[in-house]
Order: structure tokens, then sequence, then C-alpha cells
């Protein structure tokens, strides 16, 4: 089924050093565009992560530290990749959890001041784990009866990310066909932050997600006690964490 758009919608992949949100570096990122018109568009590159790929990173992806030796840095392809997904949507296979968190933490280490509230985010993963419970080379056999070649390798996975999308709306006759509406299927609609230390509680106010303060309003904790800011601001969270927060300080300060 083609996937109906309103606006452009780009399907992302990357290979990293780790998996920690926070610390851990891009070493290749694949982007697929995909316009209203069905063209496609792709933005591909390997990233000189300026640090060490551990050999347990590496023995997944491959990817060396000679592999991107010579490659540009982020900041050197951060304006071009910024440009690329001016008004797009945003989908990818635990790309909410994974990828966009990363994304914003590279953008952010570049003062980009790329603007993640105003996109929909679609996650293959949260769709096919809602329905079947598999991974993604699994979801590509099921949905699409062909086998993941190049499993790891940041283009295949991405092109049969949105392959096993479009085999997912033919399969579900309950799934739109719209960003929208498979938005609000895929995402973690209490997230406020991507790292999940600041959601929406149920009357949709934003309230900390951790700690001694769990629960309680970000308002209402920094207006009792100013420190907390610091602390956070201060500490071992993700770059995107402290934005939200610092934007929700200035918001309600501001009144």
């Amino acid at each position: 089924m083609k996937l109906y758009l309103r606006r452009p919608i780009a399907f992302i992949d990357l290979e990293t050093t780790g998996i920690n949100v926070s610390s851990d570096r891009i070493v290749e990122i694949s982007v697929l565009k995909i316009n209203p018109n069905g063209t496609e568009e792709w933005m591909i590159s390997r990233i000189n992560p300026e640090m060490p790929i551990p050999p347990k990173s590496t023995a997944i992806h491959g990817i060396t530290d000679e592999d991107v030796a010579d490659s540009p840095k982020f900041r050197e392809i951060a304006k071009n990749l910024a440009a690329f997904l001016e008004g797009t949507d945003l989908a990818g296979f635990n790309a909410i959890k994974f990828d966009i968190p990363v994304l914003a933490e590279e953008f952010l280490r570049v003062n980009i001041d790329f603007n993640f509230l105003k996109r929909k985010y679609i996650d293959v993963q949260v769709i096919f784990h809602r329905k079947e419970q598999r991974t993604l080379s699994a979801a590509y056999k099921f949905y699409c009866e062909k086998e993941l070649e190049n499993a790891h390798s940041s283009k295949a996975d991405t092109q049969a990310t949105y392959e096993v999308l479009k085999a997912q709306l033919d399969r579900y006759s309950d799934l739109e066909n719209d960003v929208e509406k498979l938005a609000d299927f895929s995402s973690y609609n209490n997230l406020v932050d991507f790292a999940g230390r600041i959601v929406y509680d149920e009357k949709g106010v934003e309230v900390f997600n951790f700690g001694k303060h769990k629960g309680k309003p970000v308002t209402d904790v920094l207006r009792e006690e100013p420190s907390y800011y610091s602390w956070i601001m201060n500490g071992d969270f993700p770059l995107y964490t402290k934005k939200i927060l610092t934007e929700i300080k200035l918001r309600s300060f501001g009144q």
C-alpha cells in the first residue's frame, strides 16, 4: 500500500558508538525522505564520532574507527541534514526511544535548534510489537516475505523499515493510512522529553517521572526548590531533557 502523505516523511536509522542517548555518538546515518507525490530522496553519511567506537558496537554494525577516520564530523553535516529534514514528519524502527533522541542530542551539541516538537512520529517497531512482538529482521520476513540482508547496515535497515510500514498498512485494515493517526498509534503519547524524565499526567500537566519529585508538576518543583533545576542542568541528563526543562522554566516564570 502506498503511504498517504500530507507532507514529506523521513525514515531515519542511526548506527552509533553505543546505546547511551546522552553520551554516545552517531557513526552512520541514513535518511529516506518520501515526498507526498511518492518520490524518494536519500541522505546517507558515515560520521566521525570524535570518540573511539567500542569493539562490541563494531561487532554489531561493522564500522570501525578506521572506517570513519576521514568522514565528516556531525557539525560538518548538521546544517545540510537539518535542511533535508525541514518540514518532514519522522519515522523509524525504535526511533522514538533511540534514534530521534540521539539525533536531538547531536543537533544540540552543535547549537542547531532543530524543532522536534512540531513533528509527527511513527515508530514502526511499536506498531510491530503491538501486533506481532518481533525484531526488524523478523518483521521484514513476516510482512514482506523477504530476508533482510546486511542487517545493521543503516541503509538496509532504513529501507526495510519503510517497506515494513507499507506492508503493515496492507495487512491491518484498522491502521489508517494517515501520518497523524499512525503517529498516535505508534507514539508514547505522554512523553514531554524523549528520555521520559518529564511526562504529561492524566490532566496534561508536565510532571517529573523520576526521583524524589516523581509525579509532581515541574512548575511547582521549580518554584518550591529552585536548586533542583541546577542539579539537573549540571547532571548527566540528555541535552534535550535540559532544553525542555529550561523551556518550561522560562515559560512558567515569564507568566
